[in-house]
């Protein structure tokens, strides 16, 4: 018997998304403040995370909760 493993490397996104859900739980962050306030919590990588945020349609004045309730980060669907 062989078992295939499939191992899945979370997007960024993912990551990014899970760091402000845990900003939001930690009232750190509101579901209502702006995307932009992130780039207090990554000032280097804001950059970055910037451009990824603009890339999949967010602008910097959208609500944090907006970037919560994402399901899937499938860049392929484009």
């Amino acid at each position: 018997m062989t078992q295939q493993l499939t191992q899945q490397v979370a997007h960024p996104m993912v990551k990014l998304q899970r760091k402000v859900a845990s900003l939001v739980e930690s009232k750190i962050l509101k579901p209502s403040d702006n995307i932009w306030k992130i780039a207090f919590l990554y000032e280097d990588e804001w950059p970055y995370w910037k451009e990824e945020l603009k890339d999949f349609g967010f602008s910097m004045q959208d609500p944090v909760q907006d970037l919560l309730v994402v399901e899937a980060w499938d860049e392929e669907d484009e």
